[in-house]
């Protein structure tokens, strides 16, 4: 394996993370990286068991004069977000991510990075095999699939863990220490689709690209644009000014990601497709403009193609994409008791063409459970109108924040011995596996934190390299002071 993370510190962190960039991990396929951590706790003589779901537990006892301390769960999940550029050619079933230093960051190749949360598990490794590091009683929890439906969090049986304190090492914000995180919830929406022949005009691929991308919980507030809306704007626009006819629509991919690329086939009469022309590139301008602060490289392109044989029946097309432009996206409500902190969104993430019908995937989140379903709800009845059939995912509950913990205050003490200042104490507007956690053990008391990462769920995804050693020295401080049983 060539190491291009060589000579970073931590040391064996980078190490970990990089052995585990070598494994493919896409959610629901986490075999291979499942298998790594089982031989790894049998390689190092520790207690270590999969249970029923695939998640891997790996028990280490604790150091010598710690074993009278609190025992602690250290929790990361094993899958990744698997996106990438469209001109990037990787198979996320098989190959490897390919990281990169460029200056203060950790990158991929036109990938996402899989820091989110692999630096979690890097971690996790770097102290089960260490023999230098002061520690009560630990268990390592790797769950599954926690990007695309938290279920090794649904699955985790009840009595498996034997410790009252929880770490996640699935934060993304150096400095910033997460008491809470939101639920959430999926909506997916199947529009039935006719087509019928096509006789006359041009084909065009219309085509959104170069924008961010991002979490759909973290990033929901951040201005980003949306490729389901910028590329169904232009197309209803085209709709009443130069009767187009549409045959397909794709854009965006994962439900917990703000969609970055789309495109759509479609059809134009002959006698409209030069103002048709015109108007894309006057449009390009404008949404260009709109979002020159947040998404300087967005572009809208159209280019000539065959023209399609078959195309979407005008009531379909007209469905689909009134229904689009009325969804809404974005913030729906900021919290009451928080400041500057968001209570309830909606991401419209997918639009997929399928071959009988159209699917429209849906997320939303919210820390008040009402407010949830209240959204997922509203999306549901847009489409509802438009003769959609609707379906609400199990969803999963809200983690809610514990001002009290003593593990809070166990990390804020270290935090500010080491650097010299308070950590900043917050809820997060993004699921974490905590909510179900704590479903189950009741009185687990549970911290959030980790390194900045920046871009997660896309392909500008990467990792501070600076805040990756604070990370792992506030985790060992506070493992070095996790009271007495």
């Amino acid at each position: 394996m060539t190491t291009v993370l060589k000579g970073l510190e931590p040391e064996r962190v980078y190490h970990y993370f990089e052995e585990i960039c070598q494994i493919p991990r896409p959610s629901k396929k986490e075999e291979k990286i499942a298998k790594y951590l089982i031989e790894f706790g049998h390689q190092h003589n520790l207690e270590t068991i999969q249970d029923k779901t695939g998640n891997v537990i790996i028990r280490k006892p604790a150091s010598k004069g710690m074993e009278n301390r609190k025992s602690v769960v250290l929790q990361s999940h094993i899958d990744m977000v698997c996106e990438k550029n469209s001109d990037v050619d990787h198979d996320f079933d098989n190959d490897p991510i390919k990281p990169f230093i460029s200056g203060e960051w950790v990158k991929a190749k036109g990938t996402t990075l899989g820091a989110d949360d692999g630096i979690g598990i890097a971690a996790q490794l770097a102290i089960l095999e260490a023999s230098d590091i002061q520690h009560g009683p630990i268990e390592c929890l790797f769950t599954v699939d926690e990007e695309t439906g938290l279920t090794g969090a649904f699955g985790l049986d009840s009595h498996v863990l034997k410790s009252t304190i929880l770490l996640n090492l699935d934060s993304e914000d150096e400095g910033e220490i997460f008491i809470g995180c939101a639920g959430g919830i999926d909506t997916v929406i199947k529009l039935p689709l006719a087509l019928e022949n096509n006789t006359a005009g041009k084909g065009f691929i219309v085509k959104v690209s170069g924008l961010k991308g991002g979490h759909s919980g973290d990033d929901i507030n951040k201005g980003l644009g949306n490729a389901n809306k910028i590329l169904n704007r232009l197309l209803w626009e085209s709709v009443r000014k130069f009767k187009l006819r549409l045959t397909s629509f794709n854009a965006g991919n994962l439900r917990n990601a703000i969609a970055r690329e789309g495109e759509a086939l479609v059809s134009v009469p002959s006698e409209f497709v030069s103002d048709f022309l015109n108007n894309a590139t006057r449009f390009n301008e404008v949404v260009r403009s709109e979002y020159k602060i947040t998404e300087p490289d967005l572009k809208v392109q159209v280019s000539e193609v065959e023209n399609p044989a078959k195309v979407m029946t005008s009531e379909v097309r007209d469905k689909l994409l009134n229904s689009l432009y009325a969804c809404p996206h974005g913030v729906i409500a900021m919290s009451q008791s928080i400041a500057n902190f968001v209570e309830t969104s909606t991401n419209l993430a997918a639009v997929k063409t399928r071959e009988n019908h159209i699917e429209i995937t849906t997320s939303q989140r919210s820390s008040v459970e009402s407010a949830k379903f209240d959204t997922a709800n509203m999306v549901a009845s847009v489409f509802t109108l438009a003769g959609g059939e609707a379906v609400h995912g199990e969803g999963y509950p809200g983690w809610t924040p514990n001002p009290q913990s003593e593990i809070l205050e166990i990390a804020k003490a270290q935090y500010e011995k080491l650097f010299s200042k308070s950590p900043k104490v917050l809820a997060i507007h993004a699921g974490l596996e905590c909510g179900l956690i704590g479903e189950k053990y009741p009185k687990m008391d549970m911290i959030s934190y980790g390194p900045t990462i920046k871009g997660a769920h896309s392909p500008d995804e990467r990792l501070n390299i600076e805040t990756l050693q604070k990370f792992w020295d506030l985790t060992l401080e506070i493992l070095k002071n996790i009271p007495t049983v």
